[in-house]
């Protein structure tokens, strides 16, 4: 079964990528006091790998949740409000069809011109 929360998602992602954090570290130490440099050259990959992980989660997780209280019913620059999860693409596939509509009519696609 699939969580329905995304929050839910995200930290199981987040708790996946600690051990690998743990273990990259230990393998750095452990490689630093052997003297062992591939031990440590690989200790340092897999945290460095977990660590991008765990914030490309972490990011992912932000940006699904803060436009959906913070942007919510702003105006755009073309003066029309979008909804929260409304995409970029749909918007401006949205902004297409009002000027090819307005092109139809004969002003030229730019809102206040007429074609004389």
């Amino acid at each position: 079964m699939r969580a329905g929360e995304p929050r839910v998602h995200h930290e199981r992602k987040l708790m996946q990528a600690l051990p690998g954090v743990v273990i990259g570290a230990g393998m750095l130490a452990t490689g630093a006091l052997t003297h062992r440099a591939y031990l440590g050259a690989a200790g340092v990959a897999i945290a460095a790998l977990s660590l991008v992980r765990a914030v490309a989660t972490w990011r992912r997780y932000a940006a699904r949740v803060r436009p959906a209280r913070s942007r919510a019913g702003t105006k755009t620059a073309t003066g029309t409000r979008h909804r929260p999860g409304q995409t970029r693409r749909a918007r401006m596939m949205k902004r297409m069809e009002q000027r090819w509509c307005r092109r139809q009519e004969g002003n030229g696609g730019m809102p206040g011109r007429t074609r004389s």
